[in-house]
């Protein structure tokens, strides 16, 4: 128990939160904002670069305290010999000699709760928690790779089978030792459970902050032969450097035969110059922005968001911030996947190239359709997906942990 009279709770992430311009850090990110003042007196324990100050209102806005060790991204050379490791590569780059001295000092002040990000953190703590310990799954993690092994070719379909391997051993291993699991959704609860077999896994909602992407009014209707088109994601993350390149490849061809005036933004930090280069050499009308410090201007100024998403797991938070914002969406059902959303209602399924395409230009030639859709979607944020009530899920399944704790005696109140 803290200070305060409150239990204590400590948070350990793999990853620095802020800014919070990932799925994964956006989520943890405004959790802990609800969650601060509740409950709990929370611990924040992560990696922290060597510009941490400059965050220093948004860590105080997420935990009453902050911990942290120095933040080492890992080499390209650590990701390669990590492949031929026991781990998957995700869980090997996340050792660290500091962090785990760090976690070790914070478990020392017998914290009430301990909540671990992600999976692959769990190498940052012992295997023996003497406390609540919740692990908070952002996704199926062996599911993404056993994905990406479906739609590769050649050597690299051979790597990522041996990573879903080992992800499938690891994950299973990792998530027995916690005493309760939360889940991004139901979808992935029933998965998590039938497939390694535990007892009872718990889901929250996936949250949009409904204040900072307030809905925007469209703006006039494209050009007949013209449009723009919008997507927000890492583009250091594999899954969306392809989706990136399908669009291109696949869909961008039919758009421009209807609409030869079409552009496109694609937002995220690092994309690679596989993409850089193939919009050069095709004369493409689509920008990479590259890190933006605020995605709305991007987002308020097209006329159709879309997720061309074929790998992953999880919920996708850039499909929640486009529909908060009052832009239609078209998506793969991956893309939407674990999503409380309707076809037709909140946005437009599309899981083959002409669908996709079909979808975008439907959009553009019929504006009361999109207008229709991208308010429905907006109006299903405001009633179920703030992250406020997002926050309260996750404080009542830390203290129903903590309580089972306490009533087997394990731990003293």
């Amino acid at each position: 128990m803290s200070g305060s009279g409150r239990p204590r709770l400590l948070f350990v992430s793999p990853r620095f939160l802020f800014p919070m311009d990932q799925g994964g850090k956006i989520r943890s990110g405004n959790t802990l904002i609800g969650m601060k003042g509740g409950a709990f007196e929370i611990v924040l324990a992560s990696p922290a670069p060597a510009d941490a100050a400059r965050y220093a209102s948004d860590i105080a806005a997420a935990c009453d305290r902050f911990v942290s060790w120095p933040e080492e991204a890992p080499s390209k050379i650590k990701r390669a010999l990590a492949l031929a490791g026991a781990l998957p590569v995700a869980a090997a780059t996340d050792r660290s000699v500091a962090g785990s001295a760090c976690v070790a000092a914070a478990l020392a002040e017998k914290p009430d709760v301990v909540v671990v990000d992600f999976p692959h953190a769990g190498v940052l703590v012992p295997d023996r928690i003497d406390a609540a310990s919740v692990m908070f799954t952002h996704n199926v993690e062996a599911e993404i790779f056993e994905r990406h092994a479906a739609r590769a070719s050649g050597v690299w379909r051979l790597v990522w089978a041996d990573q879903s391997r080992k992800m499938r051993r690891f994950e299973a291993e990792t998530l027995r030792r916690f005493d309760s699991v939360i889940a991004v959704s139901d979808r992935d609860a029933a998965a998590l459970e039938k497939r390694y077999r535990l007892p009872a896994v718990e889901a929250i909602d996936t949250g949009v902050d409904l204040d900072f992407f307030a809905a925007n009014p469209p703006g006039p209707a494209p050009a007949p032969d013209g449009g723009t088109l919008v997507f927000t994601a890492t583009m250091s993350w594999p899954a969306n450097v392809e989706g990136i390149h399908y669009l291109l490849d696949e869909v961008w061809p039919i758009l421009l035969r209807a609409r030869p005036g079409m552009k496109a933004t694609i937002i995220g930090r690092n994309p690679p110059a596989s993409l850089s280069d193939k919009i050069k050499e095709r004369g493409l009308n689509v920008t990479l922005t590259g890190f933006v410090d605020d995605i709305r201007p991007h987002v308020a100024a097209a006329d159709v968001y879309v997720i061309p998403l074929w790998v992953g797991s999880g919920t996708r938070i850039k499909a929640f911030e486009a529909m908060a914002m009052g832009r239609p969406v078209v998506s793969t059902s991956l893309g939407v996947e674990g999503l409380d959303v309707t076809h037709d209602e909140h946005f437009l399924r599309a899981d083959n190239t002409e669908d996709f395409a079909r979808s975008i230009l439907s959009l553009l030639n019929d504006r009361p359709r999109g207008t229709r859709i991208a308010a429905a979607a907006r109006a299903l944020m405001e009633e179920k997906f703030s992250w406020s009530v997002v926050a309260k899920q996750f404080e009542a399944i830390c203290l129903r942990a903590l309580g089972r704790r306490w009533n087997s005696g394990r731990t003293v109140p």
